[in-house]
């Protein structure tokens, strides 16, 4: 299963729209408290719109109730890792793979980082910024996890117009 983390989130509107890729990718969602936001809060649920019933979630009161509760492959996403996160193998499907982001001011502390190296990964960029909006990152990399697994069993045709809606 492929599952995307972010420890302790600040901005509500970013969390909103990763709860939306996750609903679209058929991917869970872990949220390592604190949160900057509450859950109820309407810019989360303006974000996410009507996808949060669909949203599979859980909510951790640290990282280690975190990783306490879920084995699989780590990898982590920071402006420090040496490798582009296209180097990494996804293909294993019955892997649980975790896809770990920091919050948006300070990213993933570095506690966590240096005993992770060989799992520590960035999105290639130019040094004219310092970092990508999480949201996108997020998008950018689970959807590469996907392409590697052939995009298991998502809809590669438009379920609501039907697939000829161009051509009528």
């Amino acid at each position: 299963m492929n599952n995307i983390v972010l420890f302790e989130p600040e901005i509500p509107g970013n969390t909103g729209n990763i709860m939306r890729t996750c609903v679209a990718t058929n991917t869970k969602l872990h949220l390592i408290k604190p949160l900057g936001f509450s859950l109820d809060d309407k810019y989360v649920k303006r974000s996410a719109t009507n996808y949060m019933e669909n949203l599979n979630y859980e909510v951790y009161d640290s990282y280690a109730d975190f990783k306490s509760k879920n084995k699989g492959k780590y990898y982590f996403f920071t402006r420090y890792g040496k490798k582009p996160h296209t180097s990494f193998d996804y293909t294993n499907k019955e892997e649980n793979i975790y896809l770990i982001f920091g919050k948006e001011s300070t990213g993933i502390p570095k506690e966590i980082l240096k005993d992770n190296l060989d799992s520590c990964m960035r999105i290639p960029m130019t040094d004219k910024v310092r970092a990508l909006n999480l949201a996108n990152s997020a998008a950018i990399v689970i959807y590469e996890v996907l392409r590697q697994q052939n995009f298991n069993d998502l809809l590669t045709k438009e379920p609501h117009k039907g697939e000829d809606y161009l051509i009528k």
